[in-house]
C-alpha cells in the first residue's frame, strides 16, 4: 500500500537509477484515505498521501509514469465476499472508506466547531 509515499518514492528512484525507462506503480490495496484509531500506527489524515493528493498529484510526487489502486469493490471481489454492504461492511475497511465501527469523538468535536487537534481523543464514550 501507499501510505505516506516516502518508501514508494525511494523504491521508484532506485528502479530508475538501475536503468528503468518507465515505472508503473500498482497497489494491491484501495487508497488509504483515513487513519486507524484502533492500534495500527497510521498517521493523521493530513499525512496520508491519498487523502491529500489527487491521483495525478500522487503520480507526480511518486515520479511514476502511471499509478493505480485496487478499488474497494475489487478488494471485496478478491476476497470472495461479493459486493460491499455499506450498511454493514463484511470487513473492517475504514482505512479506505471512513466507515468506522465506533463513534469518533474527534470527528464529532470537529463538526461541533471545536478544535480536535487532528488526533483521536478517546475510544471511550460516556453518556
Amino acid at each position: 500500500s501507499i501510505v505516506r509515499g516516502t518508501t514508494s518514492l525511494k523504491l521508484v528512484r532506485a528502479v530508475r537509477a538501475a536503468g528503468a525507462k518507465e515505472v508503473h506503480l500498482r497497489s494491491a490495496s484501495p487508497q488509504i484515505l483515513y487513519p486507524d484509531f484502533y492500534g495500527i500506527d497510521m498517521p493523521e489524515r493530513s499525512q496520508l498521501m491519498a487523502a491529500t493528493h489527487s491521483m495525478e498529484e500522487m503520480r507526480a510526487v511518486l515520479e511514476v509514469d502511471s499509478l493505480g489502486f485496487l478499488s474497494i469493490d475489487g478488494l471485496y471481489d478478491a476476497l470472495g465476499a461479493g459486493p460491499r454492504d455499506p450498511a454493514s461492511p463484511q470487513f473492517t475497511d475504514h482505512y479506505f472508506t471512513g466507515d468506522y465501527p465506533t463513534r469518533l469523538l474527534d470527528r464529532e468535536i470537529e463538526e461541533g466547531g471545536r478544535d480536535p487537534r487532528g488526533k483521536q481523543l478517546s475510544l471511550l464514550v460516556t453518556a
